[in-house]
């Protein structure tokens, strides 16, 4: 309800506004009376202390003047109103009302807003027939359809894996229990994950696509080796229990080792720890839940499938038919690159020291790429919709700006095109919202700010590019106006900590003055950095302000204090909400409604008509005061004060807001580190500039992954120095870890993909499984040289056996990963780095398991054997047969 204050009915009979809100504070009442025994009964007691009906609120009396009663109607309009609007929000330039739903952290996006549109149908039948409601924008599509990309990418990945399979085994009995086990384990996996209260989302989604290809690990090692001991002549029931007894040490190792690998994940903090945690659970819980099934449920499917192919006299499992052909067929050509392998490797071990120390000078040298890659914390990721702020001139009135934003939005339309432009909402003023502030990444609420969401239609152009463009001419034809573009995609604005870039330049301190002057002179260098963009001073100074000036001996002398000129101020100006809210009850529909006090604002739409404000103050023993003019007991002096204000840590602060574009966030910070070392040099005492944002966590992430990486490394190497009782042996297998790192450094350059997070994480996945594919050998090469065989040729008989497992876990690893890397799909890119880091890894690291780990423990034990004083160690130095 409004009641608008008529300045020169109050000045007539000696009022003030203050007058008017006193009466309605006074009169408007809804307070309980209580109840009464009376007689028998006992009957509640009701006082019609508020008015029955919005008009009555008009005939509450205010005062007496001169023997007669002074009504609020008399003095003020009382109308079915709202306070003066301070925003506009459109759609495709057409007015409408926003409503913005938030959920808690821990609720499902999707569950919140199917139950949002079931009931919205519901709540518009209680709407006018005019009015329309369409939902603009909602993260479950982006969720929907990231989720769905991630499944899509598994699907992938296990078809792919599966082709493979088939491919190597030839038997489609075979390639079915391997897709069994898969599922199983990662229905396992999302139990374990509901029992510790984390969600199916898009991370953990994507520790399990991840997963995929080390799953059919454990499950093709199993079947390989009992078709191998098969091929022995041994009985089925035999070749399942011999094989399935001689992997099951060796995997088990394997298993720990990868699970092992994730440990850095986990001393991840903050927003990275939130992110990655869950994805790494998904992982170890996968990999747990494989290794019971592989040692279970494979062996009892392989048996009771060989019961139905008894008739087969060389494996139980082999394939009829087409497929038949098709593996036999692979098999020649396969047993050719066995030959050539085994030839390959022998030549080499005549000359290890040459070639060994060749392969890892080269190894070692990659890895000086990761200097040149630059660091990213995250991908960015496309979210189909551009956030543009525009900042006009500060003080520009909300009623100037609707034109405005139109031939921006024209300008918009015309530079990325009319077809690439689903709907564009603009929010002129800032939002209006419930929540506090901190939560809005705008800045200032000033009518001069204008939030600008441009939807793009689902089949779009890169929006970087539609960014690139806009960002380059916007400000070139709207001179004296801010853009800067802020993250649209919820991950970013995640890791962003809610403010609107990923570097907060903070100078903290309390001579604002002087730390102003640093903070610009450093803004106008930041703008020429590199890769550098939407550079702002988040702060704006420039406000135009009237300052009145009260003299208080004048106001003694009027009987004024300024109190009383304050609050007369604030009634006319802010209304009376501010300071003395009142509600009013309306009984025909049991709503509540606030009761505003205030001048129109068309009222006061001069200095003039502001200095007729009458001011007074409250009766001095029964004896009403004289009213009077604010020009009358104010001086009007013109300045300006700062837009906004801001602290951290109580301290108040000054930020420098930029965004990258073109180049890695590590690079760039670099060389805004540098000034930002000089500008230190020229902040007053007591002053200090602090980074925040994306970057402080960058740098954080970075650190304890590192950490944990080496912890990780360690602790895989004491693990197989117990396993295998031998500290050069557990030397011996990591030795595969230098390559794949060198992988990982050259598939990320040839890419163009800067080291980040899920890169890392990929790296992460990569040592785990090159060590269990290195164990495989060596282990292997252990039992050969238990049987007495030379080092040489337990290192040749080792690499020609676990060729195809080898081979078989790698590739199937390597087209699990081929879906990731290519990153299409919804939000598929923050997931990209990983793949590449995976397949580019793995690549080397196999062929550093196959090459250069049998080089390295036929040397080894060579030199072992030759200082070993039994005679019968003379035998290591015997020639290689081939």
């Amino acid at each position: 309800v409004q009641i608008d204050i008529n300045g020169q009915a109050l000045a007539a009979r000696g009022l003030t506004a203050v007058d008017v809100v006193n009466a309605l504070s006074a009169q408007n009442l809804t307070l309980p009376s209580g109840t009464a025994k009376i007689g028998a009964q006992e009957v509640s007691v009701a006082l019609n202390g508020s008015p029955g009906n919005m008009a009555a609120l008009g005939d509450i009396p205010i005062t007496t003047v001169n023997g007669a009663t002074v009504y609020v109607r008399d003095v003020a309009q009382v109308r079915d109103g709202y306070q003066p609007q301070t925003n506009v929000v459109r759609r495709d330039g057409e007015r409408g009302l926003l409503m913005t739903v938030l959920k808690n952290g821990g609720a499902s996006t999707l569950d919140i807003i199917d139950a949002i549109r079931s009931e919205l149908p519901k709540a518009v039948l209680a709407l006018p027939e005019d009015i329309t409601v369409t939902s603009l924008a909602d993260q479950s599509v982006f969720v929907g359809a990231a989720i769905k990309s991630v499944i899509h990418e598994a699907l992938t990945a296990a078809t792919l894996t599966a082709a493979l399979l088939l491919l190597f085994l030839g038997n489609w009995r075979s390639t079915a229990i391997i897709a069994v086990s898969i599922p199983l384990s990662i229905l396992c996996s999302l139990f374990l994950l509901h029992l510790i209260g984390q969600t199916i989302n898009i991370m953990t989604l994507g520790g399990l696509a991840l997963a995929v290809g080390i799953l059919v690990d454990d499950a093709t090692v199993e079947i390989e080796n009992v078709e191998r001991h098969l091929h022995m002549g041994k009985r089925p029931h035999q070749a399942i229990l011999d094989g399935a007894a001689e992997i099951a040490g060796p995997a088990f190792v394997a298993t720990l080792c990868i699970c092992i690998a994730f440990v850095p994940m986990f001393f991840l903090t903050g927003v990275a720890g939130k992110l990655f945690i869950p994805l790494a659970e998904a992982v170890v819980f996968a990999m747990l839940a494989s290794y019971v099934l592989s040692r279970t449920l494979v062996p009892t499917l392989v048996m009771y499938l060989m019961q139905h192919q008894a008739r087969h006299a060389g494996s139980g499992l082999e394939a009829p038919g087409r497929l038949r052909r098709v593996h036999l067929a692979f098999e020649a050509w396969f047993e050719k690159l066995r030959q050539g392998y085994t030839v390959v490797l022998a030549a080499l071990l005549q000359r290890k020291v040459m070639f060994g120390g060749g392969f890892l000078a080269f190894c070692l040298l990659s890895t000086g790429l990761f200097a040149v890659l630059g660091q990213d914390f995250f991908p960015a990721v496309d979210a189909g919709q551009i956030r543009l702020h525009v900042r006009a001139p500060l003080g520009t009135r909300l009623e100037e700006m609707p034109s405005f934003v139109d031939k921006v939005e024209k300008r918009v339309r015309e530079l990325i095109g009319a077809q690439e432009v689903a709907s564009i909402v603009d929010i002129v003023g800032g939002p209006y919202t419930p929540y506090n502030t901190l939560y809005n990444t705008n800045g200032t609420f000033d009518s001069s700010d204008v939030e600008i969401m441009v939807t793009l239609p689902r089949e779009h152009a890169p929006t970087a590019e539609h960014i690139r463009k806009l960002r380059s001419a916007l400000p070139r034809e709207f001179p004296g106006n801010e853009f800067y573009f802020q993250p649209a995609d919820m991950i970013s604005q995640t890791l962003n900590f809610g403010v609107s870039a990923p570097i907060d330049i903070q100078v903290q301190g309390t001579k604002t003055e002087e730390n102003l002057a640093v903070a610009s002179e450093l803004l106008n260098q930041v703008k020429q950095v590199p890769g550098a963009v939407d550079t702002i001073l988040y702060q704006r100074f420039n406000r135009r302000t009237l300052n009145l000036e009260m003299d208080r001996s004048s106001l003694a002398q009027t009987g004024l204090v300024a109190r009383d000129v304050a609050q007369n101020l604030m009634v006319s100006l802010s209304s009376s909400f501010q300071t003395a809210p009142t509600y009013w009850l309306n009984e025909a529909n049991g709503s509540v409604y606030n009761v505003a006090v205030q001048t129109p604002q068309r009222d006061i739409d001069s200095l003039g008509a502001m200095l007729s404000i009458p001011v007074n103050g409250p009766a001095l023993n029964g004896q009403t005061k004289e009213p009077q003019l604010l020009g009358n007991v104010v001086q009007v002096k013109s300045g300006s004060q700062q837009g906004n204000v801001s602290h951290y840590n109580i301290a108040p602060v000054i930020d420098i807001y930029t965004s990258v574009d073109g180049r890695d966030l590590a690079s760039t910070y670099a060389d805004i580190e540098k000034l930002i070392d000089k500008a230190r040099e020229k902040l007053p005492r007591g002053s200090e500039i602090t980074v925040r944002g994306q970057i402080e966590t960058l740098k954080t992430s970075f650190v304890s992954l590192a950490w944990g990486l080496l912890l990780a490394v360690v602790l895989v190497y004491m693990l197989i120095v117990v396993n295998f009782q031998s500290w050069l042996d557990a030397l011996i297998i990591v030795t595969a870890l230098p390559a794949a790192l060198a992988g990982i450094a050259w598939m990320l350059y040839i890419s163009g993909t800067p080291l980040s997070v899920p890169a890392l994480t990929g790296a992460i996945m990569t040592v785990g499984v090159a060590t269990a594919n290195s164990i495989l050998v060596v282990s292997f090469a252990r039992q050969r040289l238990a049987s007495g065989v030379p080092p040489m040729r337990a290192a040749l008989d080792a690499g020609s056996t676990r060729l195809r497992p080898v081979l078989m876990t790698a590739l199937a690893m390597i087209i699990g990963m081929v879906p990731m890397a290519l990153g299409v799909g919804e939000g598929a890119e923050q997931n990209a780095p990983l793949g590449r880091a995976v397949i580019g890894g793995l690549t080397f690291a196999t062929v550093s398991t196959l090459i250069f780990v049998p080089l390295v423990f036929a040397g080894v034990h060579r030199w072992l054997q030759s200082r070993a004083p039994n005679p019968l160690a003379q035998g290591a130095s015997a020639p290689l047969e081939a």
